[in-house]
């Protein structure tokens, strides 16, 4: 069973790491054609009508995308306040209702935002002349990854595997 895990684990890991990837290269692009826009605007006072659809259009997909990676990572928000005063035994059972309640939120952004990108695919963006659809995209492809790397955490904590924070655990321990 665990090999099983380990073997899902790298499937997520690659997952994560592609889609971190694809993030960080967003982030320049996005970077570059905001300051290709700034040029254009200040310097040679004609502005091209993409940039600023396009830069937007980069922007949630990075954003979407590194969301997913945090979900994985453990980087996403929580209030670990809780877990600085509960048992050891319940620190698990926390961890587990926070992964459920994430692993809710991203069906809910897999659903509604599938339903968004369906409705956009005839009517296209004006100036960039791609479908609707490709701003929604990403709501769905990290809805899926979160989903998915929530799963894992949830079937990684019930198979006995440290998926958690070392840190806090340590220090409460330590007290």
């Amino acid at each position: 069973m665990r090999e099983r895990f380990k073997r899902a684990g790298a499937v997520t890991h690659a997952l994560s790491e592609g889609a971190l990837w694809v993030a960080g290269i967003g982030l320049v692009s996005m970077t570059v054609i905001v300051a290709y826009q700034v040029f254009m605007r200040h310097v040679v006072n004609s502005s091209p009508p993409w940039t600023e659809a396009g830069s937007i259009m980069i922007m949630s997909w990075f954003i979407f995308l590194g969301a997913a990676v945090g979900v994985r990572e453990n980087f996403h928000m929580g209030f670990d306040v809780l877990l600085y005063i509960l048992p050891p035994g319940g620190k698990p059972w926390l961890r587990g209702i926070s992964d459920i309640a994430i692993f809710a939120f991203a069906a809910g952004m897999v659903y509604y935002g599938g339903e968004l990108a369906l409705r956009g695919w005839t009517v296209r963006i004006p100036v960039v002349g791609l479908p609707q659809t490709f701003t929604y995209l990403p709501i769905v492809i990290a809805g899926f990854l979160m989903c998915l790397f929530s799963l894992e955490r949830l079937l990684l904590r019930a198979a006995g595997e440290n998926v958690d924070d070392p840190i806090i655990d340590a220090t409460v321990t330590a007290d």
